[in-house]
């Protein structure tokens, strides 16, 4: 059992896998940082300071124990469009961030065919030009 532990944990895959969800998590706070600190404000000024997890209604209330006032039952429908909102915005930021990756990401050039390629490609070529219909039979 250790020995296919000790294999599993050594397969590439696992590695990245791991690496992945360690830098998706530091990720995940840049862009959380984003939105609460710059988007956030933004939009809150823009909208009026407007806070929609305050928004709720009462249906209904539960008994406390030992004589205390019962509380309210809220229905936050707020808190949930605030959700929503956050993840739409966090998906917007992901979104640019990424396009704007894509747009500096240099591609990289094919790598030059190998000696082995070449030959291959070179006795390709002459088989077409001796006898197309051999070659384009299949």
């Amino acid at each position: 059992m250790w020995k296919d532990f000790k294999a599993f944990i050594n397969r590439g895959n696992v590695i990245d896998l791991a690496v992945g969800v360690i830098m998706g998590a530091a990720f995940g706070k840049i862009v959380s940082s984003m939105v609460e600190d710059i988007v956030g404000p933004i939009l809150g000024r823009i909208l009026g300071k407007v806070k929609l997890s305050d928004y709720s209604f009462v249906i209904g209330m539960k008994p406390m124990p030992d004589g205390k006032p019962p509380e309210p039952i809220l229905f936050k429908y707020g808190s949930f469009v605030q959700q929503v909102l956050d993840f739409l915005i966090v998906a917007f930021v992901v979104f640019l961030i990424v396009k704007l990756y894509s747009r500096f990401r240099k591609e990289a050039a094919p790598p030059p065919p190998t000696p082995t390629e070449s030959l291959l490609a070179e006795i390709r070529d002459l088989l077409k030009k001796d006898s197309p219909a051999i070659v384009n039979k299949g």
